[in-house]
């Protein structure tokens, strides 16, 4: 191996200033740092990441948010290289999730002295993603979140961005499938989002669904349908919980695969980005991925 690489999304929410103070501090830590990249260009941080597992670097430290894990993991996931995160965006829901502190000091703490579990990853097709996958409300609210509210008033930005897209939703007709027989087919006329998750948090802190883990080898699905607005607004009441999957006008179905059609073809947001359209099939990943937690973090295991 030839020492960590450490990799910064010098454009996530405070990467720009965080690169040379992480490499004092793990210095400081005793890591010892192969090699390091500032990227200012988004585009390039896959590349980088795959150059720097290609050539040996274990671990491979990355500096960003949810965007930036999710765009590189493809890289990471069934590799020799193991994932130490620093986190640096607005919703760190990922970091949330396996309980990685957001301090960029505590966070190269963790590095240094963290141990390594083994996390599950879903699958849509052949694009491997850490969070959540949706369909409907989130994607409008994607393309609502602008730079300037998630950098001027950070995790707040999703609620906004939610109450914006809820103005203008559409309501679509989806059809759910299970290969493995494990839940009937479902047929909804109006739905305002479905979702299938892998981790915990999404959305800056709202939670998947009770339960919902991230090495419990399942995906969680839910079907938010569009009734009356009282009802909707229990929904929005307990999405911080993840309590909302008890409401009327949610359908909660835990499953390894799934197949998601709809009327019309939609697309896909992946852990805050549109990569795909409808339809496809989501598929869980277990013990995809390495990466290194808080030692006292019992959010995952490490199962060899």
């Amino acid at each position: 191996m030839r020492g960590a690489a450490l990799i910064v999304n010098a454009r996530s929410r405070t990467g720009e200033q965080a690169f040379e103070e992480a490499l004092e501090l793990l210095a400081a830590l005793g890591v010892d740092v192969g090699a390091s990249f500032p990227v200012h260009d988004p585009a390039r941080l896959a590349e980088t990441v795959r150059a720097a597992v290609l050539e040996g670097h274990d671990p491979i430290i990355l500096g960003g948010g949810d965007g930036s894990v999710s765009s590189t993991v493809d890289f990471l996931a069934h590799h020799h290289s193991t994932l130490g995160l620093l986190p640096l965006g607005t919703a760190n829901d990922f970091a949330r999730t396996l309980e990685i502190p957001t301090s960029l000091a505590e966070a190269c703490e963790t590095i240094a002295r963290g141990n390594v579990v083994d996390v599950d990853l879903g699958l849509l097709g052949d694009n491997y993603y850490v969070n959540v996958a949706s369909v409907g409300l989130s994607v409008e609210a994607t393309r609502a979140l602008s730079p300037f509210l998630k950098k001027n008033i950070g995790p707040l930005a999703y609620p906004v961005a939610a109450v914006k897209a809820f103005i203008k939703h559409q309501p679509f007709v989806g059809r759910l499938t299970f290969p493995d027989g494990d839940h009937a087919p479902v047929e909804y006329g109006r739905l305002l989002q479905l979702a299938v998750g892998n981790g915990r948090f999404y959305g800056g802190g709202m939670v998947v669904a009770p339960g919902s883990g991230m090495d419990d080898k399942t995906l969680d699905v839910y079907a938010i349908v569009l009734g009356r607005t009282r009802d909707l607004f229990g929904v929005a009441r307990y999405l911080r919980s993840g309590d909302f999957v008890k409401s009327e006008s949610v359908d909660h179905f835990r499953t390894s695969r799934v197949v998601l059609e709809t009327e019309p073809e939609l697309p896909v947001n992946v852990d805050g980005e549109l990569v795909a359209y409808t339809p496809q099939e989501f598929s869980v990943a277990p013990n995809a991925l390495r990466v290194i937690v808080p030692a006292g973090s019992t959010a995952a295991r490490y199962d060899g």
